[in-house]
């Protein structure tokens, strides 16, 4: 895949830019094993993104919700479920952890949950809805809940 760096106000502006849904598709939020990528837009139309939903192939609490840009850059990705993420400078970070883009790294550091942001990690629907608000998705896709979310 690509590498496409983005300067930080640029990762920023991107981040806390509001992006909308791009029509009425229904999604189903994806049972074990599954994943989903689904496509956004901003305002004005002028960005795309996209939204990836993934989820473990055998621990039903273990996934993925990534907020991406330009195809390829990730903005946001939140991992829970998995192993802890080893930062660069050694750092070792429990899941669940937060990725957030810095320039230079993409998305090679996490940090912490932020627990205010994300304060009910064990139910994945509500940390779903909490992604989509962190990442400013005003008009969220429709997604269908499955019997395991």
């Amino acid at each position: 895949m690509a590498e496409i760096n983005l300067t930080q106000s640029e990762a920023d502006s991107l981040i806390s830019m509001e992006k909308y849904r791009v029509d009425d598709t229904l999604w189903n939020y994806p049972g074990l094993g599954g994943s989903i990528i689904i496509p956004l837009l901003s305002k004005d139309k002028r960005e795309n993104f996209l939204l990836d939903i993934s989820r473990g192939k055998i621990d039903l609490l273990k996934g993925t919700y990534q907020n991406r840009s330009r195809q390829v850059v990730v903005l946001v990705r939140l991992d829970f479920g998995g192993q802890p993420h080893r930062n660069p400078d050694g750092n070792e970070i429990s899941s669940p952890h937060l990725h957030i883009y810095r320039e230079g790294y993409g998305d090679k550091w996490a940090m912490s949950l932020p627990l205010d942001k994300f304060p009910d990690i064990n139910n994945l629907w509500h940390t779903l809805q909490d992604f989509l608000r962190f990442c400013h998705i005003i008009e969220p896709p429709i997604i269908e809940r499955g019997l395991f979310s």
